[in-house]
């Protein structure tokens, strides 16, 4: 099966003073993600569902490509503080879709994909990652893994 990783976007606030669980994107994250969004639209890619983080960052991310790319949107706790291999397998083995978008954080994405691939990567914010996964979610293969300046120069 393909899992698609998507880190949030672009969500630092300088003068911040409520909890980081509440950080919303910038209006410059809001733009790079529509900028992924159009990016993935081109490459058509496709997912059988979008499961997104309920941190406002990562659920606001989540929207804009849901939206653009009309697929189902579903909030999934698992992808808050803690994700990692075991989640995701519980969280595949419920979907039992042919390819998943999980939208989330660092830096347990790239500990996940290090866990399953055997390589080390930065999930920047913004980025996006492809793997293809056996069933049991034990093992996988990266496909690509592109930065936001990645969508940025490609449009």
């Amino acid at each position: 099966m393909k899992l698609c990783f998507l880190r949030h976007g672009e969500a630092d606030w300088p003068n911040w003073n409520k909890p980081d669980d509440e950080r919303p994107l910038t209006e410059r994250g809001r733009k790079e993600m529509k900028r992924v969004a159009k990016f993935l639209e081109r490459l058509k890619f496709s997912a059988d569902a979008i499961l997104t983080s309920p941190l406002p960052r990562a659920s606001q991310t989540a929207e804009i490509v849901a939206e653009r790319l009309g697929i189902e949107l579903k909030t999934e706790p698992a992808l808050a503080h803690g994700f990692n291999v075991e989640r995701l397998r519980r969280l595949l083995a419920k979907a039992g879709a042919d390819c998943v978008m999980v939208v989330g954080h660092e830096p347990e994405f790239s500990e996940v994909i290090k866990e399953l691939t055997g390589g080390e990567v930065k999930l920047s914010k913004a980025g996006v990652a492809l793997l293809e996964v056996n069933r049991g979610s034990t093992s996988g293969k990266l496909l690509w893994l592109f930065p936001p300046k990645f969508s940025k120069a490609v449009l």
